[in-house]
């Protein structure tokens, strides 16, 4: 279990070397939590694009992605198409249920899962993971209980901050 307080430099990187599975929030992590509505299409939001290729880089790597939202519009199933990930539960605030279920598929126990989530419901999951991360937007709630708070903000190059700092502490290829 994470432990829920921030730990160091070090730590991190001990846990890094760990980790045989990413799970994802999408709102506030893989973008800024902002949504446009489009005319005919309806409410959008947009996605970085570093950190969809690092997404396909630890993929390619052999690394699994996943990916866990309360939300299932299809902007987003475009872009989890798009990104080839295999492994989301979509339309599930019990990020918990959703966590523990792609952990069983994958067969990954919780200690060697990294989840970075920004929202209240995301926390019973980030309390129960061997990694947990947030963003410097996230709520304060969640910011007191994580392992650690990337540099860079949600939709902002958040996830790759993790995705390469996952590579390099495992000598993943490029």
């Amino acid at each position: 279990m994470s432990g829920g307080k921030l730990i160091s430099a070090e730590e991190f990187q001990s846990r890094l070397k760990k980790l045989k599975l990413l799970l994802l929030d999408v709102d506030g992590i893989l973008t800024d939590a902002r949504t446009f509505y489009v005319e005919g299409s309806g409410f959008v939001r947009t996605f970085n694009m570093y950190d969809g290729y690092g997404i396909k880089l630890l993929q390619k790597a052999g690394f699994p992605v996943g990916i866990i939202s309360g939300g299932k519009a299809k902007d987003l199933q475009e872009r989890i198409k798009v990104l080839g990930i295999e492994h989301f539960v979509l339309g599930s605030e019990d990020k918990l249920t959703s966590a523990k279920t792609i952990s069983e598929k994958l067969n990954i126990p919780f200690d060697c899962i990294a989840f970075m989530g920004d929202e209240l419901f995301d926390l019973p999951a980030l309390r129960a993971v061997g990694l947990s991360i947030t963003v410097p937007g996230a709520v304060e709630e969640v910011k007191n209980e994580v392992n650690w708070i990337t540099h860079k903000t949600g939709g902002n190059g958040a996830v790759r901050e993790i995705i390469d700092a996952i590579r390099k502490a495992q000598n993943l290829p490029a």
